[in-house]
């Protein structure tokens, strides 16, 4: 049995001194206080002060470690990207496969659940960002993959098995029925990249779609006389929103109102990382184009933004500073919010007896210290 000691514990009512974690086995046995004779003769992890929190969760990741997907989906490429994000406090991810054609899809499913039957550290599902997306919106991606899926499609997109997938589509662009069919199949459907007005988005939530992708960026604005998707996502009470907190992608005034407007624990963190996360070249290449990270943001030649060079500890350190959230609940918008989104709560996501030995220790400045996986240390 392995025992975390010496730090200050985020557990469901906030963080706490004097406990010690034990693990076994990969997961959390108990929170016990410090003297607990259960301690006498296991392995000893002294935390020295760091706060102890749940590993972070992250459903957008397109790349990391100098690997983008779609350029190489395979097992390799998904063990670099996890590897790489595991630095940084994400001990469960989504490799993320923007809008791409069908061979790249398929290759990218089979890579995904190769890499979590295997036990590729940190492999948690799939995110299939595309390719039914809105040329209006298309933002990076490469309209000219954007298609509406047949029911041979359909079934290739919801086919991963041992994970969740999520699928972000335009709502306006899916008919109902092929809608209806993705989320019957048991993926997670969010709005994104949509131009769909408010009643295209009410139409799409009450066919089943759970969250929007990066809220504010590539949708419809809410306005005065018309809501948009913005106007639906945050008026919406069941639905979850995911947020590039990178100070670039969206004012912090702006994701401070999506925090008043929806209910605790409805907005988690995302990162959209491209491949400069955790890697000396800042630059990589995307459908053919040189793409190039510069102070935190990566833009193609144009200056549009393309992904985002976003670590999910400074996420929570930039919801700290600029957005004011206290960290035990920045921490939660990064572990325990995306584990509900993904309704993986009941393994992921919390300090809790039961769950997965997913931690992170953090120092005083929140910047990780150390990351386990299933309890296994992922820095020398």
């Amino acid at each position: 049995m392995d025992v975390f000691v010496g730090g200050i514990v985020l557990g469901d009512d906030g963080f706490v001194r004097d406990r010690a974690v034990l693990v076994e086995g990969g997961r959390i046995v108990d929170i016990v206080v410090a003297g607990d004779a259960r301690l006498r003769g296991a392995t000893r992890h002294d935390l020295d002060g760091a706060w102890l929190v749940p590993g972070f969760i992250d459903a957008q990741v397109n790349g990391g470690g100098g690997v983008l997907f779609n350029n190489t989906p395979d097992v390799a490429s998904v063990g670099a990207i996890a590897r790489a994000h595991a630095r940084f406090g994400t001990t469960a991810l989504l490799p993320t496969l923007i809008s791409d054609d069908l061979a790249t899809m398929r290759a990218a499913i089979a890579a995904v659940r190769e890499a979590i039957a295997t036990g590729v550290p940190g492999v948690l599902g799939l995110h299939l960002e595309g390719p039914y997306l809105a040329p209006a919106r298309k933002g990076t991606h490469d309209d000219a993959h954007f298609r509406v899926p047949d029911a041979d499609e359909i079934a290739l997109a919801t086919s991963l098995d041992n994970g969740p997938t999520l699928i972000t589509l335009a709502p306006e662009r899916m008919p109902v029925d092929a809608l209806r069919a993705i989320v019957a199949r048991g993926a997670i459907v969010a709005a994104g990249h949509t131009a769909g007005d408010y009643a295209a988005i009410r139409a799409g939530l009450d066919a089943g779609i759970r969250g929007f992708t990066h809220l504010y960026n590539a949708m419809s604005p809410l306005q005065g006389r018309e809501p948009g998707a913005v106007g639906a996502a945050l008026e919406d009470r069941d639905s979850w929103c995911g947020v590039i907190v990178d100070g670039h992608h969206v004012h912090a005034a702006s994701l401070r109102v999506a925090l008043a407007a929806k209910p605790r624990g409805k907005v988690f963190l995302v990162t959209d990382a491209m491949p400069p996360v955790g890697a000396d070249d800042p630059t990589f290449v995307l459908y053919g184009e040189r793409i190039t990270a510069s102070d935190g943001i990566c833009r193609n030649a144009a200056g549009a933004l393309a992904g985002s060079a976003l670590d999910m500890a400074t996420a929570v350190r930039n919801s700290v500073r600029d957005l004011g959230v206290p960290l035990d609940e920045a921490v939660r918008m990064a572990s325990r919010y995306p584990a509900e989104f993904l309704g993986v709560e009941a393994t992921h996501g919390r300090i809790a007896p039961g769950l997965r030995a997913d931690l992170v220790a953090l120092d005083g400045d929140l910047r990780v210290r150390q990351t386990w996986i299933g309890g296994v240390p992922m820095l020398a």
